[in-house]
């Protein structure tokens, strides 16, 4: 079902339609374009108060800009839903993140208009640098613009653009978005920064004044110019001592400025656009405006709510009728918990996750104990590095895809030192519908390679907490990865236990085929033996919970027993858990037919992780189908 736009932007297919619309018809372009949101994720679902937040800014941007000529980069894309609908997408736009529509996230395939691929935090500015920096040596003028939020702002990538920006002479125009939010709540200093600047009564005043005489810059000549730059720099430094942290990197900043109202944005934008050099805009804005629910309510929430009722706000939410398991997300944050009130030494950090990692529990249950420290996983993990080396035993929760970002500080600042730094990767596997961008394929492949580092992955809630207890003791790196959503047991909380380090178990006896699980794929497993067994077929199943180190005395007894063998893994096939297996294979000495089943060489896009784990063969389907047909060529004797 196609939701129906306003009459207005029933006209609009791409920024040239906008552009032929009187600037005293964005208001109500803009009150359309809101509504269209809002009309389809509440029917649909999808990020929500990201995109309500910059549709005054998305509007003026397509108005004043010369897209896709103009380069136009979006910081993770969470709000760029209004760019969607506006550059040729809004007929299709009721497809946003389901599997085979539209990509939840700017991607260049899907649109000329998408100019960088994201997903991840704090990479607008160096890509949007970069383009700068391409246009200059190749003598084109053309805008080149990166419109990032403070909770971005926040990771380190974005301060190496901003140093490098100040110093290259492009034309570049860094839009900060500011909402006081990421997904959760904005944290540390730069944050208490911003509101200091947007709260200073005095700087307001002056900076309206210093404004309307910038806006007036064409009418003069050179001179004046220069006259009133330093006049602007002498205001700034005398009333806002603040804004010298732009301005120390050599970045001109404006603002800030309201950034719901579009008439004045695109006065601004224009005049930004005649002012040469790297710039930025500070843009102050509200998560969720325009939507009372979203507005006024919990903001995290509202980031992304699923489906809702959009005249009473209340989000849809199936009832169990039996009971049901918990997200492994839930089970990792309570025991976490439970762990850290036997051993004083526990601490928890999270980049920026709280809420969706459920490190939340923790800071509210220990507030001296658990830390948010910001869009900021290398930090997060070096952080983490520093507390051990003083005794304490940190759990670094970060989602398998934001913990690529800090591979370089898991080997050199935890692993060579051999800390006992216990990492839970959750998201592992396929993230749904946020796509190729957060699906967590990589990990198993990363890590195991990794000196000194334990890889172990739970089938279920119990596995988790028993994992979690043993990487509490084990005195050295210890990593654990579990999959996005919920688990399988809904009377989950078992007594803790350790796990000798590198044991896996034996689920099922069987004969002629050993199927060789790790981590919650051994459900599916399950699953399919069942059917398998209707069938007349008795395939064994073995959990092996760790990659590394592989448990040898189960694989000799699986390779004495067994010629063919089926590995499954929600991670790559390239280097994951298969390929480990045929590594001990070929070191033993043993000789198999070995099935991986497991994320081919290739990017999967979005949609429910069972229809992605269906598209690459091992949902509990497709596995029973690997069964079968190695069966088919078993020898009997």
């Amino acid at each position: 079902m196609q939701i129906t736009p306003g009459p207005l932007l029933a006209q609009i297919q791409t920024p040239e339609d906008l552009k032929k619309f009187p600037k005293e018809k964005l208001v109500q372009i803009c009150e359309e374009l809101r509504h269209f949101i809002v009309d389809n994720v509440s029917v649909y679902g999808g990020h929500f108060g990201a995109s309500l937040g910059v549709v005054e800014l998305t509007v003026a941007l397509h108005y004043v800009l010369n897209t896709p000529q103009d380069q136009l980069v979006w910081d993770v894309g969470h709000q760029a839903y209004g760019h969607k609908i506006l550059t040729g997408r809004r007929e299709r736009f009721h497809t946003n993140r389901v599997y085979g529509g539209l990509s939840g996230f700017p991607k260049r395939k899907e649109s000329e208009y998408d100019t960088f691929g994201v997903g991840h935090s704090s990479t607008s500015i160096s890509a949007a640098l970069g383009m700068a920096m391409a246009s200059k040596y190749k003598g084109t003028d053309i805008q080149h613009v990166a419109v990032i939020g403070d909770g971005s702002m926040t990771g380190g990538m974005a301060f190496e653009a901003m140093n490098h920006a100040g110093v290259s002479g492009t034309n570049l125009l860094i839009i900060l978005n500011d909402n006081c939010m990421s997904i959760d709540p904005n944290v540390g200093a730069l944050k208490d920064y911003l509101t200091d600047i947007t709260t200073s009564h005095t700087y307001n005043k002056v900076k309206d004044e210093v404004w309307n005489i910038l806006g007036k810059l064409s009418k003069f000549g050179s001179s004046a110019q220069e006259i009133i730059s330093k006049v602007e720099g002498a205001v700034k430094s005398a009333v806002l001592k603040q804004s010298n942290l732009f301005e120390s990197l050599n970045l001109r900043y404006f603002g800030p400025v309201d950034g719901h109202d579009v008439d004045h944005l695109v006065e601004i934008l224009k005049d930004m656009r005649d002012i040469p050099g790297p710039k930025i805009l500070h843009c102050v804005t509200v998560k969720g405006k325009g939507y009372g629910p979203a507005e006024s309510g919990n903001k995290t929430t509202w980031h992304a709510p699923g489906t809702f009722d959009k005249v009473t706000g209340e989000i849809f939410k199936k009832v169990p009728t039996t009971p049901q398991a918990p997200k492994y997300q839930d089970v990792f944050g309570h025991t976490l918990v439970e762990l850290a009130e036997k051993d004083p030494r526990i601490m928890g950090v999270t980049p920026a996750m709280p809420s969706g990692s459920s490190m939340n529990i923790m800071m509210k249950a220990m507030p001296d104990r658990a830390f948010d420290v910001g869009i900021a996983e290398q930090h997060a993990v070096t952080f983490s590095a520093g507390m051990a080396t003083q005794g304490l035993v940190p759990f670094c929760n970060i989602y398998s895809s934001f913990m690529q970002r800090a591979y370089d500080q898991v080997i050199h600042d935890v692993c060579l030192q051999n800390l006992p730094v216990v990492f839970c990767l959750d998201r592992a596997g396929f993230a749904g519908a946020d796509g190729p961008t957060h699906h967590g394929a990589y990990d198993i492949a990363y890590f195991r390679c990794v000196p000194n580092l334990v890889v172990a992955a739970p089938m279920n809630e119990e596995e988790l907490r028993n994992m979690m207890f043993t990487g509490s003791t084990y005195g050295g790196p210890f990593s654990i990865r579990y999959p996005r959503g919920n688990g399988v047991m809904p009377e989950w909380k078992t007594p803790l236990r350790e796990i000798p380090v590198g044991q896996g178990r034996i689920i099922r006896e069987g004969e002629d085929i050993a199927i060789l699980t790790l981590g919650h794929m051994g459900n599916y497993a399950m699953e399919a033996c069942a059917s398998l067994v209707k069938e007349g077929l008795n395939p064994a199943h073995y959990d092996m919970r760790f990659v590394k180190p592989l448990d040898s005395d189960l694989l000799h007894e699986v390779f004495s027993k067994f010629k063919k063998i089926v590995t499954v893994e929600d991670g790559c096939l390239m280097g994951g858990f298969g390929s480990a297996v045929l590594e001990w294979m070929m070191d033993h000495g043993y000789q198999a037919q070995v099935k991986r089943l497991g994320i081919p060489d290739d990017i999967i896009e979005h949609g429910e992780q069972i229809e992605l784990h269906r598209e690459c063969g091992f949902d509990p389907d497709g596995i029973a189908a690997t069964v079968r047909s190695l069966a088919e060529h078993v020898h009997v004797s």
